[in-house]
């Protein structure tokens, strides 16, 4: 299995790379963008992104893809977008995504989010797409229930010895072929 780059209507999804440093450093420091990432603190330096991107380029077969999202019309990074936590086993992966305040209420994350769950449907054999989003990421949530997810569950992350809690969101890739063939 290879990940590859994608296209769509208005935007490439590239697979990350070294040449991403400096948008991920800018992406990954920006307090708007970690807002609701209580997973990592936000980068402080530039050497922050290589380790991300280290962690995303990894040999395949892997456990974890990102892409970055990229507007045709300019060229302009706004974003991430991918998975992590695939389990090959149980055919299930986490979906996660970043998008900078100033491409926000323009569809262009779900756009992206289409075509990456199109991507996982046709590519991973995965039945299970996973979402875990802070409850108070309103605009997160209403993102992926307009895709289809459902909310399956919560968990509290714990991140600096405070506990948040999180609602698990799932999309059943089988529920998806359904409706498109309806």
């Amino acid at each position: 299995m290879f990940f590859y780059d994608i296209e769509t209507e208005r935007l490439f999804l590239k697979n990350i790379s070294s040449d991403d440093r400096e948008f991920i450093f800018s992406q990954f420091s920006d307090d708007v963008v970690n807002r609701y990432l209580f997973d990592a603190d936000p980068l402080t330096d530039v050497e922050g992104a290589d380790e991300i991107i280290d962690f995303y380029i990894q040999h395949e077969p892997r456990l974890q893809h990102r892409w970055i999202i990229i507007r045709k019309s300019d060229g302009v990074k706004m974003g991430t977008c991918g998975f992590h936590c695939w389990n090959h086993k149980e055919c299930k992966v986490e979906i996660g995504y970043d998008l900078k305040e100033e491409f926000w209420r323009n569809g262009y994350m779900k756009e992206a989010m289409r075509e990456i769950i199109t991507f996982a449907a046709r590519n991973m054999n995965i039945k299970e797409i996973r979402a875990c989003i802070a409850i108070d990421n309103k605009r997160s949530i209403r993102l992926v229930e307009n895709l289809g997810f459902v909310l399956s569950g919560s968990s509290y992350e714990v991140f600096r010895g405070k506990k948040y809690l999180h609602n698990i969101y799932s999309l059943y890739i089988y529920s998806l072929l359904l409706a498109s063939l309806e």
